[in-house]
């Protein structure tokens, strides 16, 4: 029984990182000049959840480094997708948010990859999409937690 949970997984994580190559490549290719993925996901993330971040937050839901998201977020700033201030409370500390600027790039990004995705959506289809997604989510959760 173990053998063939570990052929499994490793059938599963074969299938999971060729997929993930395949999406970054297909990505990167429509992404607007200069944007990369990491940039596009944490405009997204700002755009959706509405709410300034701190440098070391958002490392921690993206999980990279503190050294990594400076990085990313240096090239943010320096598009004009960004602003990145010192922390009123805590000058310690330095708060992300969202420039009109970024909304209109994550927005134009929205604009090229959507098309992709949703061919994906259909070939698969929606209710298989729909069923996958819990799943998704419990495999990407015991990796968080470290299960």
């Amino acid at each position: 029984m173990a053998d063939q949970n570990e052929s499994l997984a490793v059938a599963l994580f074969s299938e999971l990182l060729m997929t993930e190559q395949l999406v970054r490549n297909q990505l990167t290719k429509a992404l607007p000049k200069g944007m990369e993925i990491s940039h596009f996901s944490v405009l997204n993330h700002m755009a959706r959840t509405k709410t300034d971040k701190t440098p070391a937050e958002l490392a921690r839901v993206f999980h990279v480094t503190r050294g990594a998201m400076t990085n990313t977020l240096g090239k943010l700033e320096r598009a004009g997708h960004i602003h990145v201030r010192p922390d009123w409370e805590d000058a310690r500390r330095k708060i992300v948010s969202l420039s009109p600027a970024g909304v209109a790039a994550r927005d134009e990004a929205i604009v090229t990859i959507a098309p992709i995705i949703s061919d994906v959506v259909g070939d698969i289809g929606a209710d298989r999409v729909r069923a996958t997604l819990p799943v998704l989510r419990e495999l990407r959760s015991s990796f968080e937690t470290g299960v």
